[in-house]
């Protein structure tokens, strides 16, 4: 039996609790798009990345970065690395909206 909770706020449905999914799964996905989408506007690859980051200090395979942003599993630092680095100004609420109404309606 599968028990589902959802959080509601502005009209959006998020899925928190399920005992037949990991209930991070749609996050990680947000996650991922996130960052692609932000390297699809900016034209930049996994290897310009990986040599931004190197130029703040951080050092990151092209390989491990596709892997991390793939499955949406990195940390908040490397998150927040990867926004510096591809100089986003802003990641609104809007934005976060629609990446994760696109994500559940594909889960549906």
């Amino acid at each position: 039996m599968s028990v589902k909770c959802f959080f509601v706020k502005n009209g959006l449905h998020m899925n928190t609790i399920s005992n037949d999914a990991k209930p991070n799964v749609q996050w990680r996905e947000l996650v991922s798009r996130l960052i692609k989408a932000e390297m699809s506007k900016k034209k930049l690859k996994y290897d310009d990345l990986s040599e931004l980051l190197a130029k703040h200090g951080t050092v990151q395979t092209a390989a491990n970065l596709r892997n991390k942003i793939n499955r949406g599993i990195l940390g908040a630092d490397l998150l927040l690395q990867l926004l510096f680095v591809m100089n986003v100004e802003q990641v609104s609420q809007s934005l976060l909206a629609e990446l994760l109404n696109a994500i559940q309606k594909e889960h549906l």
